[in-house]
């Protein structure tokens, strides 16, 4: 059975296709076609008089469309050249797949076969494929058409009703000359019930080419930009007219609190759209009420949506409308800052003031449970996510000796969105003629807190336990802190010596668990391995704190890691680190390509450019950095409705086109 790393990824949202190498979906593990969190198909083999063809070659066009290259032995000249092969064309869009499977006959004689296309499916759902209950799950029994239905095979469980035509036929005994070839053209499609929660996994009404163009000295940067956009087209869908990403295939392929602002945010730059819409999505479901089953609270944030409670095993149970996140809604307001920073047109932003106010109101009146000035999160459910940051597996937050640290659990990162976000916060209000001397007192006072509370041994502890003692030890959560505005320029130099360290640095990223904790584990979801995101993040952090070369180490580090994996960054990979192994290991279940780790390519390269607007405000600071290329040129990025192009070579920084009426200041000093 292949593991989720091994698999080949054709994506379209909210359609994907996961196979192995060869093509063939035998219905193990995570293959399959999947569709709104449902297994559309599980099993899609092709044989020839019952035999498999011999894999030869697979090639990835695009994100969504992918030929399977195999030949077919029996048939034929009888020399060692192959010269019958099977050629599969798969592709995938917003209402479905479509595959070609053509025999080609290029030998000196006639052939004659018999050529069978099995399929057959189980309509599990997501959660249940990935937790390994599906296995037990037979495969349904076709049902005849409808009157008045297309298709050829049908297959319904719990109003999923699924279609498959073929044409001519999924069992046929095409007969060959030479040069002849024969094809059969299968078409997938699926219709599912209306969600009773309200919300629903759609397709965006279109997917228009990004128009940015960057070069650069090293060809890694642009195959890593290029590859990078192309998935962030395939992950995207919508409410409505409102965009936002899935975060990744198949398992998280709807709408996230953290994950689709955090991506979207990052991609500002080049699809400002994609935030606004991102915003509008997450504020249509700001809590109103507190319930413990679902982790609501008003003014909270969701922390995924989906169209039925989700079962991942071992008692881990989310309803449809899931909020256990303590951190999606400071990232919506300083989201929303950034969106308003980088042009998001005035009356987007006004609209959205009302759901401003009540994030700023969750922050104070819900996120500190009992009163210490800190945000602290704990599953009150008993079914939920026991950690609600980023890093929300069972073992996320330890003691260097591998003990839990125990709920309530104040992360250091949440300090440090939330001091950004009430800062942030405060300006967008007073932009709009209201006070945010409030937002700007609380800040204050949670930045002297922080200080007198987390800090240990000369770096930031990752959080504060339920007895309110720091949990010790060096990980990725300190990166986070770096451009909030939570640390002063001592503190943001202490953090970056740390992250400056072996321990951390691994050279294909951020570690997320220094290598000198004693349960430090280079394949551990979150005790070791790599995540681009949280590297990202954190290069963003190190550039906007002034701390350009550490930061420009991480840029090279996720350059080879894009590389390695042909420019489609995984989820997470493992943290061994250059030291140990020319190209990082690839993580089992990662998920590939992933929302944020797709993004994050945009991320870095913009921190490294040191570009930042402020279109209301009419004026662009442009501040490159130390950086791992010579000569890099990015034309397209957008400022509103206007386009920002600019080149940096050898230091000297080069304006190509910039917003008119706008006070610009540029230096091009690389050194610092």
């Amino acid at each position: 059975m292949s593991q989720l790393h091994e698999l080949v990824t054709a994506l379209a949202a909210p359609w994907v296709v996961l196979s192995p190498r060869s093509g063939q979906l035998t219905g193990s593990g995570a293959e399959g076609v999947y569709a709104r969190d449902r297994r559309i198909l599980s099993r899609l083999r092709v044989t020839i008089d019952g035999r498999e063809p011999i894999p030869v070659h697979a090639v990835e066009r695009s994100a969504a469309a992918h030929e399977y290259v195999a030949m077919v032995e029996g048939l034929g000249d009888t020399r060692h050249d192959p010269t019958v092969m099977l050629y599969r064309t798969r592709e995938v869009d917003s209402e479905g797949l479509t595959e070609r499977i053509t025999l080609v006959n290029r030998s000196r004689t006639p052939i004659a076969c018999r050529l069978d296309v099995a399929l057959g499916t189980d309509l599990a759902g997501t959660a249940a494929v990935r937790s390994g209950a599906a296995a037990e799950l037979p495969d349904l029994t076709p049902l005849p058409t409808r009157a008045g239905e297309s298709g050829w095979l049908h297959w319904e469980k719990a109003g999923t009703r699924v279609s498959v035509s073929a044409d001519p036929g999924v069992a046929t005994m095409p007969r060959l000359e030479p040069g002849e070839e024969f094809t059969i053209t299968l078409r997938v499609r699926a219709d599912v019930p209306t969600s009773t929660t309200g919300f629903s996994i759609e397709p965006p009404a279109d997917r228009a080419p990004y128009g940015v163009r960057l070069s650069c000295d090293d060809k890694r940067v642009e195959r890593w930009l290029q590859r990078s956009l192309d998935d962030v087209l395939a992950l995207q869908l919508a409410v409505g007219a409102d965009r936002y990403l899935g975060a990744g295939p198949p398992w998280y392929l709807t709408l996230f609190g953290r994950d689709s602002l955090i991506s979207s945010g990052m991609l500002i730059p080049v699809d400002p759209g994609l935030a606004a819409g991102t915003l509008r999505a997450l504020a249509a479901w700001q809590g109103t009420k507190v319930d413990p089953d679902s982790a609501e609270q008003p003014g909270k944030i969701p922390h995924e949506l989906r169209a039925e409670v989700a079962d991942h095993g071992g008692g881990l149970v989310l309803p449809a409308a899931y909020y256990g996140t303590h951190d999606a809604t400071q990232l919506w307001i300083t989201t929303l800052h950034k969106a308003w920073r980088w042009g998001m047109p005035a009356k987007e932003v006004s609209d959205l003031l009302p759901n401003l106010r009540r994030a700023l109101g969750w922050m104070k009146d819900y996120a500190d449970p009992d009163g210490d000035g800190f945000l602290e999160y704990v599953d009150e459910s008993g079914h939920g996510l026991a950690n609600q940051g980023w890093k929300d597996s069972a073992d996320a937050v330890q003691w260097p000796d591998g003990t839990l640290a125990t709920a309530p659990i104040a992360l250091c990162e949440v300090q440090g969105y939330a001091y950004a976000a009430a800062v942030r916060g405060a300006e967008l209000l007073e932009a709009h003629g209201e006070s945010g001397d409030e937002w700007r007192e609380w800040a204050a006072a949670l930045q002297e807190r922080f200080r007198s509370a987390f800090w240990v041994d000369g770096y930031p502890a990752i959080a504060l336990d339920g007895a309110k003692d720091p949990v010790v030890g060096r990980a990725s959560n300190m990166g986070h802190l770096l451009g909030t505005g939570l640390l002063d320029a001592d503190e943001e130099q202490a953090v970056a010596d740390v992250l400056a360290g072996a321990e951390l640095n691994s050279g294909f990223g951020l570690r997320t668990l220094s290598t000198a904790m004693t349960r430090f584990n280079p394949l551990g979801y979150h005790t070791g391995s790599v995540w681009p995101h949280d590297t990202a993040m954190t290069i963003q952090g190190l550039y906007a704190s002034g701390h350009g070369a550490v930061a420009s180490s991480y840029v090279d580090g996720l350059i080879r890691a894009a590389e390695a994996f042909g420019y489609r960054l995984p989820e997470l990979y493992g943290g061994r680190g250059t030291d140990e192994e020319n190209t990082p290991t690839p993580y089992p279940l990662s998920c590939r390509p992933q929302a944020w780790a797709a993004a994050s390519v945009v991320a870095a390269v913009v921190a490294a450019l040191g570009i930042e607007p402020d279109v209301p405000g009419e004026t662009l600071i442009v501040n490159p950095a130390q950086a791992p290329w010579n000569a890099l040129e990015v034309r397209g990025l957008r400022l509103g409705d206007e386009v920002l192009s600019v080149r940096v070579e050898d230091g000297v920084l080069t304006v190509l086109e910039a917003p008119q009426n706008t006070l610009m200041r540029a230096n091009a000093d690389s050194a610092k």
